[in-house]
Order: structure tokens, then C-alpha cells, then sequence
């Protein structure tokens, strides 16, 4: 996992370069909280442009994040899904309270 802060647009870029499962969810979650919590950023981007499985303890992990993010007036986006990771966010319906945006440059 990659992370940086780009402080002029006040943007937290999270590159995750694994899959999400039970494990990761939880290490994920413990980094960016902590790096949120650093910064307070406007925005959180999650860029999934190497996830290829997700499971639903990473739906746990960005909905937790959302939240976060909401109580301190930003907002989360989902960048670079694949088709298999896309599916599983739209069957939970995180796809009608976050965006997802394909193919964004981020950074």
C-alpha cells in the first residue's frame, strides 16, 4: 500500500497494491485512519487500480472510511476498478453513496 497527502488540494491518495481480505481490511483500516486522523483531508481517493479481490471486510473498511471522512467534512472516491471488485461494490450498494470513478489520474 502506498499513501501520500498532497497538501494543495488537500487530498489523501491511498494506492492499495493487494487483495482485501479479513487481514488487510485490518491493516488498511489502522494506516488510513491514522493518516486521515494526520491530516484531516478534504478528500480520500482509494485507488483499486491493482485489486483484483475484494471480500466483504473490505466493504467494511471503506464504509468505515466514508464515515470518517464524513464527520470531518470531506468526502471518499473509489478510482481504477476492476470489473470483478466493481460487481461486489455494486451488489452492496456502496456505488449509490460514493463515487467511483474509472481510469482517473490521481496524483
Amino acid at each position: 500500500m502506498n499513501i501520500r497527502y498532497e497538501k494543495e488540494d488537500k487530498q489523501l491518495i491511498v494506492e492499495i497494491t493487494e487483495e482485501i481480505d479479513h487481514h488487510i481490511a485490518e491493516k488498511l483500516r489502522r494506516k488510513v485512519d491514522d493518516e486521515i486522523t494526520r491530516h484531516m483531508p478534504r478528500k480520500t481517493i482509494f485507488d483499486f487500480s491493482r485489486v483484483t479481490f475484494m471480500d466483504s471486510a473490505g466493504i467494511g473498511m471503506i464504509i468505515g472510511r466514508y464515515k470518517m471522512m464524513r464527520l470531518i467534512g470531506g468526502s471518499l472516491e473509489i478510482t481504477n476498478i476492476s470489473a470483478t471488485v466493481r460487481r461486489i461494490l455494486e451488489m452492496s450498494g456502496i456505488n449509490k453513496i460514493i463515487p467511483m470513478e474509472d481510469k482517473k489520474e490521481v496524483g
